[in-house]
């Protein structure tokens, strides 16, 4: 037998073996990852729910443990919701649409543009925070506002939106495009006719799971005026405070009794995310289209 003979003769029981190592680490680095975000659930739900009940979502912030309630942060954690919708969207569903449809990708500008969104997906959140205490809270003057959080959290999802609204246009067969361009139609009326209705369903979904993320979010708030302390419903223009920082506030406090809130309120916390993701999945689900 030759050395290349032999080379080969044991080459595929290497690679078998090395298939199997290697699938066994990555289900060893799985079983880690799952086992110990379960440890955490089961150690929240377990901790924070004899805590849940209607004081908690109704009431008003306390110093004393069995009167306090989140009421303030559930509003506020609702109304940054929507901002961020409201503002990031429109933004985001635009800015896809000029770099799919009409952007000239030989152009050095449009290839910056890209390069950017890329890039700002993965600056850390505090990093946007620092920004908009410098430029949106001091530099304009909106002031510690829920309006601020809402632009902030904007901010730190809006490449998140933009990159799942471009997948999502990009996932429509360009025969669909020719076919409306050859009964006459302007490219205006085919973006706004054929493509983003036919990209609806991934666009909604990626928005929601960039929402699910904004609403979690607790750094970026802190450095545009979510105070830890606020005994009143919130309002566009004044004073918050959001469920994450009300979480963080209860745990830094000694007493046990505000340990149970703040896994209490981790738990309408996950409620909220994990709602806004089984909606992204419905409207995924129920509006996919098979080309």
């Amino acid at each position: 037998m030759t050395v290349v003979d032999g080379a080969l003769a044991s080459g595929p029981p290497r690679r078998v073996w090395r298939n199997r190592l290697f699938q066994g680490a990555m289900l060893l680095c799985m079983l880690v990852a799952f086992g110990t975000l379960a440890v955490l659930l089961v150690d929240t739900l377990v901790t924070g729910w004899p805590a849940l009940s209607s004081q908690l979502l109704t009431g008003l912030p306390s110093t004393l443990p069995e009167e306090a309630g989140a009421r303030p942060a559930i509003l506020a954690t609702l109304y940054l919701g929507a901002l961020v919708l409201l503002f990031s969207v429109p933004i985001g569903v635009l800015t896809a649409v000029y770099l799919e449809e009409y952007a000239n990708r030989e152009r050095w500008w449009n290839r910056a543009i890209e390069v950017n969104i890329q890039n700002l997906a993965a600056v850390p959140a505090i990093v946007y925070g620092i920004l908009g205490l410098a430029f949106i809270v001091r530099g304009i003057g909106v002031g510690r506002v829920v309006l601020a959080g809402g632009l902030i959290l904007t901010l730190v999802v809006l490449p998140t939106v933009v990159v799942s609204s471009r997948e999502a246009i990009r996932a429509v067969p360009d025969s669909i495009r020719q076919g409306a361009f050859a009964l006459g139609a302007t490219k205006w009326q085919v973006v706004w006719r054929q493509v983003l209705p036919a990209a609806i369903p991934g666009i909604a979904t990626g928005s929601i799971l960039a929402l699910s993320r904004a609403v979690g979010e607790t750094a970026p708030l802190i450095m545009v005026g979510a105070i830890t302390y606020v005994a009143f419903n919130p309002t566009l223009f004044g004073a918050y405070t959001a469920l994450p920082v009300q979480i963080y506030n209860w745990t830094r406090q000694p007493d046990v009794d505000f340990q149970t809130l703040a896994a209490a309120g981790a738990i309408v916390l996950l409620v909220i995310v994990l709602t806004m993701n089984a909606v992204a999945i419905f409207l995924r689900n129920r509006y996919r289209k098979q080309w």
